[in-house]
């Protein structure tokens, strides 16, 4: 399982706050293992926003599994292509395979938030 502290689950909140407020979609990130394939939890936990899901982006990191996972709601996949989350995930890699977790989510986050506001 992995422990935050509270200056990286800071940096985490900061960043969805900011991408929400630059592209208008709700963005949420999960971090810690997934009860099952890793896909499949990734969209029970989106579809768990209920009605916010539908303009919604998660970000699901499995850490053990090594697994990265990008969820859109059908309007927001509107303004962020299968393409941009490969982007996003390919941003993230580097962060993530040196270990640090934060930092590969946050990139991701501002990179989405980045071209979501650019397609809105």
């Amino acid at each position: 399982m992995t422990v935050l502290t509270s200056t990286q689950a800071h940096s985490i909140r900061e960043a969805l706050w900011a991408a929400e407020q630059r592209s208008g979609l709700r963005f949420a990130a999960y971090l810690g293992p997934a009860a099952g394939p890793c896909r499949h939890f990734a969209e029970r936990l989106h579809a768990a926003l209920g009605e916010e899901a539908d303009t919604a982006v998660l970000l699901f990191l499995d850490p053990g599994r090594r697994s990265l996972e990008i969820v859109t709601g059908p309007r927001a996949g509107l303004r962020l292509t299968d393409h941009n989350c490969r982007l996003a995930a390919a941003s993230m890699a580097t962060a993530l395979g040196a270990g640090d977790l934060v930092g590969g989510l946050v990139t991701g986050v501002w990179l989405l938030a980045d071209l979501a506001s650019r397609r809105g």
